[in-house]
């Protein structure tokens, strides 16, 4: 058990060490050296790994509720798209008289589709504090509500990936539609600045990145810190063994509650690095393919890692951007490839064949077959 936390520990620090170095190295790579140079890093890339860096930050997320407290949620896209589209709000107020129609408050869709006013909901963007005040709040409230509801219900296993995908569909639906003033099928878009830079500029794309790895590097940090506590331990309890920790007096749906809330607001925050980096956000982020391709990332990683969901996501999508260029009708065949590999020959992910435990020399054949097996014949049990 210390070699494995000890292990952990490890990984951790040397992933955020690489993240704090690139966060410095990139940007200088991009803007210190000219184009001509060999290791001149063009702008479009420093886009696209901050992109991947993001989605990192969403497999960590999902990493904290999923492999540390057992609760597979099919609906952590809607945290990440609810953050970028707060996000986009707030970019779409900074175009001002900039849009097609020169409306000084109304975004250029709301113009086209005769609004008169700024609906409510909008009130407040054009201030960045506020809009990132709203990139924690409204996922974290949402994930609040639906976990305070489903938890208490004592809603588990495949029941609650059904509802949480339930519920991701349904904003899917719910964003489509024009009358809900958040810009309907083609979502927003045409951003100009953000704190009043120019988010086009190679200078602009640099400090995303650098943000984007930071924030990284802090949620590896963040997540550590909460899985080795006794609060994290009573996570792993609850993941092992629900029924036990809730005999013994733990209050299970208040754990439940308090993680998946803060995973969700750090989806939300994902979602905001990622909008101004990809120039757009529409309802399809909220399409319950991308919780699912979420998942998979963790899977392939390392479920319970935290590093390896991180690693999984960027492989992951650095595969699938190579894929979809190349092999375009190849793509969703090889993730669905990959899935059941990984699912058959490395349950544990990438980082699970370095577990040192798998190293250990093999159990007596007196041995108990499991941990309940040998609670319930009071042997002790090396975990």
């Amino acid at each position: 058990m210390l070699t494995a936390r000890l292990a952990s520990h490890r990984r951790t620090m040397g992933a955020v060490i690489s993240l704090v170095a690139l966060a410095i190295l990139v940007p200088l790579l991009l803007l210190a050296l000219p184009e001509s140079s060999a290791l001149h890093v063009p702008s479009y890339l420093v886009a696209l790994f901050g992109k991947y860096l993001c989605f990192a930050l969403l497999a960590v997320s999902l990493d904290l509720v999923w492999g540390y407290c057992g609760i597979l949620s099919l609906g952590h896209g809607a945290f990440f798209a609810l953050g970028g589209y707060a996000m986009g709000m707030y970019l779409m107020r900074q175009i001002g008289t900039r849009g097609s129609y020169a409306d000084p408050i109304l975004p250029d869709f709301m113009v086209f589709l005769n609004m008169k006013a700024l609906p409510v909901t909008w009130w407040g963007f054009n201030h960045f504090a506020y809009a990132m005040l709203m990139v924690l709040l409204v996922p974290g409230i949402l994930a609040f509500v639906f976990g305070f509801l489903a938890f208490r219900s004592r809603v588990n296993g495949v029941y609650l990936s059904i509802i949480t995908q339930a519920m991701t569909y349904a904003l899917l639906l719910a964003f489509f539609r024009n009358d809900m003033g958040f810009g309907g099928n083609n979502g927003l878009t045409d951003f100009k600045d953000i704190v009043g830079f120019n988010v086009q500029a190679d200078a602009t794309r640099a400090v995303l990145f650098s943000l984007s790895a930071l924030a990284l590097a802090t949620a590896l940090v963040a997540s550590q810190a909460i899985v080795v506590s006794k609060f994290g331990k009573v996570l792993v309890a609850i993941r092992d063994a629900e029924s036990r920790a809730r005999f013994v007096g733990y209050r299970v749906e208040n754990y439940k509650l308090v993680i998946f809330t803060l995973s969700a607001m750090m989806a939300g925050i994902a979602g905001a690095l990622y909008v101004p980096q990809v120039g757009i956000i529409n309802p399809s982020e909220f399409q319950p393919t991308n919780s699912i391709e979420a998942v998979i990332w963790v899977a392939v990683g390392g479920r319970g890692t935290l590093v390896g969901a991180a690693l999984g996501a960027v492989l992951v999508n650095f595969g699938k951007t190579y894929l979809t260029g190349a092999f375009p009708s190849a793509w969703l065949f090889a993730l669905g490839a990959l899935f059941i590999v990984v699912t058959i020959f490395m349950p544990k992910g990438i980082l699970g064949l370095l577990d040192p435990r798998r190293r250990r020399a093999p159990p007596r054949k007196d041995a108990p077959a499991s941990v309940e097996a040998a609670i319930d014949a009071n042997v002790p049990v090396d975990r």
